[in-house]
């Protein structure tokens, strides 16, 4: 075989291996990840789980009262939420499959928002039992040891960790004091995990919210205004390169990241009516997860 035969043989091996590779990671991808969300398809807001592909439905809260915003533990075994089933709304765990529920907060207040440390062992979360605002808290997974990271006046919101555990970044509402609307103005924000090096990343117009990290930590998607609208937008982790991913007619928002970081997972829909769809971040692809009518919302990608 003459060189030039070789090197178009070796050529067009090297990408059937290529294509074939992307092929198995998809397929494994596929048959081991899966998609918490809220949907209230039964009547009431309630955690679903489903496949990557939209498929396998199961309702794992099956409680009449109002369940929100789930997050995965790392293991994926595990799930944070909160719920109103007790009155006010708590944060509450449980398994994948719907069993062993734990109450974790028992406070009069709103505890909201909880996301588990990438190395299992503490939880972030938002609570408004300081009388100031909504302000960020931490305590361990088993609902012990709470500890106040914010105390200000500022509306704070959508805490989330890097992916060593060492900082956190979330939504500070700023406000002028001739600014009299609801939302003001919210700035995507990151500290250290220990509340220290307080600092802005994002410095656009109107409300930006739900940052989160990209797998390798090298880049932040979050959703925000584009003129009237939401619409999900990524940035390099220093704040950098911010860019608007779906400039889109409907209104986007909650991403999260696929574990190869080549997808997000969110929501969009309109007056009232919003589904789970997922998006290639290279490509801009995208395939709608869920088809109901009334709201499908926050999803996380297992971990």
């Amino acid at each position: 075989m003459d060189t030039f035969k070789f090197l178009m043989f070796l050529l067009i091996f090297t990408s059937c291996k290529e294509v074939k590779k992307e092929i198995l990671n998809h397929e494994t991808l596929s048959l081991n990840q899966e998609i918490a969300f809220v949907t209230d398809r039964d009547g009431n807001s309630e955690i679903y789980v489903m496949d990557i592909n939209g498929e396998n439905l199961r309702n794992i809260t099956n409680h009449d009262s109002l369940d929100f915003s789930p997050s995965w533990s790392g293991d994926g075994k595990r799930l944070y939420f909160y719920s109103k089933r007790d009155g006010n709304p708590e944060i509450y765990s449980l398994k994948s499959d719907g069993s062993d529920i734990k109450r974790l907060t028992n406070h009069p207040t709103s505890d909201v928002l909880p996301e588990l440390s990438p190395d299992g062992e503490t939880i972030v979360f938002m609570s408004e039992r300081d009388s100031l605002s909504r302000n960020i808290y931490l305590m361990n997974k088993d609902g012990s040891n709470i500890r106040q990271l914010t105390q200000n006046r500022f509306y704070e919101e959508s805490p989330s960790w890097s992916n060593d555990g060492q900082k956190i970044i979330f939504t500070r509402q700023l406000r002028d004091s001739s600014d009299t609307s609801h939302a003001a103005n919210g700035e995507i924000h990151i500290m250290d995990a220990n509340s220290k090096n307080v600092r802005r990343l994002t410095n656009k117009i109107g409300y930006d919210s739900g940052a989160k990290f990209s797998p390798n930590g090298k880049q932040i998607a979050f959703y925000g205004i584009n003129g009237t609208n939401w619409d999900l937008f990524v940035m390099n982790s220093d704040g950098t390169n911010l860019y608007n991913l779906t400039n889109d007619s409907i209104e986007c928002y909650s991403p999260d990241w696929s574990t190869d970081g080549q997808w997000l997972v969110y929501t969009a829909g309109s007056k009232g009516n919003y589904n789970i769809w997922k998006i290639n971040i290279s490509t801009k692809e995208r395939i709608q997860l869920t088809n109901t009518n009334g709201r499908n919302e926050s999803p996380v990608w297992k971990k």
